[in-house]
């Protein structure tokens, strides 16, 4: 590993701590709920994939931060450490969310070529970080008409809100990220695509968040939601 990297992975568990550290402060010194704080902490993570980006030139040595908190959020969700993150009747879904942003970082992210795929691990991850995030908020503030899909309670308010969030962020992404500093090797969409795709992903990611079990939509919407891009860009 090279000074830069280290210094790279250096940042980023800083970056980490800082997250839990605001969420415990919002928990203890404001009194905010921990199922508000454990939201922001949830979108920080998220969006620290493009403080990755912007640091690391090997995904070998980038996935490293996300995939070493595969294993911290276990503990800390076995043991309860951080109650701005765990509380009693949370689920693993912060495992789940390392392991997803881990897998698809190391299956599609190619920084050196020849063909970079990470814009779609992005648009996946950002499905997970900001619609899934704004669901669950929105659902639980205004989901006054709910609907059950095998064990999966849902609003029909949140998950408009999923779909919603997701649509405008993988859209974002797939407009701005290819082609970018952050990834100068990726296949560049026209505004026409990135849109037509957004909202067909996030048709798909509104339905894996529906269905998924308790805290496994962390996983199941960024797998289902970088999936459909990877389909549409092999199809089309």
């Amino acid at each position: 590993m090279t000074n830069n990297d280290f210094i790279g992975l250096g940042i980023s568990y800083v970056y980490a701590i800082g997250l839990l550290v605001i969420g415990e402060g919002l928990r203890r010194l404001l009194g905010v709920k921990p199922d508000l704080t454990r939201k922001v902490i949830h979108i920080g993570a998220g969006m620290w994939v493009f403080g990755v980006l912007l640091l690391f030139k090997h995904w070998e040595i980038g996935i490293i931060p996300f995939a070493t908190f595969i294993g911290l959020n276990y503990l800390f969700y076995r043991y309860r450490i951080i109650g701005a993150m765990d509380t009693q009747d949370s689920s693993p879904g912060t495992v789940y969310f390392a392991i997803s942003v881990t897998l698809l970082f190391g299956l599609l992210w190619r920084p050196d070529g020849p063909v970079d795929s990470v814009a779609i691990a992005v648009a996946g991850i950002m499905a997970m970080t900001w619609g899934d995030a704004l669901a669950a908020l929105i659902g639980r503030r205004f989901g006054q008409h709910k609907y059950q899909v095998g064990n999966s309670v849902r609003s029909w308010e949140g998950s408009a809100a999923m779909f919603v969030a997701s649509t405008v962020v993988i859209f974002l992404v797939l407009l701005l990220l290819p082609g970018s500093s952050l990834s100068p090797l990726a296949k560049s969409f026209s505004l026409a695509w990135a849109l037509l795709t957004a909202v067909i992903t996030a048709t798909f990611a509104t339905l894996a968040e529906a269905v998924s079990p308790h805290g496994t939509d962390n996983l199941s919407v960024p797998l289902v939601a970088a999936g459909a891009v990877w389909v549409i860009m092999q199809v089309f």
